[in-house]
């Protein structure tokens, strides 16, 4: 393999985290991290921020607040 230079690393990397690239583009990605010291730190605040997110999507909200928040909606609505 070849490096693919931090260009397309960070253009990419996003996709990288979330295993979104075909398997030769990941390599390659995974490669230049692994010998980057730059692209690695934002790899690693990447997937950082990615298992956040995943994990506040599964929260769910209690259900009064659920019912506080649907009710000013409708009355949003009907004004």
């Amino acid at each position: 393999m070849t490096d693919c230079g931090c260009e397309k690393a960070k253009a990419e990397l996003e996709e990288f985290v979330r295993n979104e690239l075909a398997h030769c583009d990941a390599d390659d990605i995974r490669e230049h991290i692994e010998n980057c010291v730059e692209c690695s730190g934002e790899a690693t605040v990447a997937k950082v921020l990615t298992e956040a997110v995943q994990r506040a999507c599964r929260e769910t909200a209690p259900e009064e607040l659920r019912s506080q928040v649907l009710e000013s909606i409708r009355e949003v609505q009907t004004h």
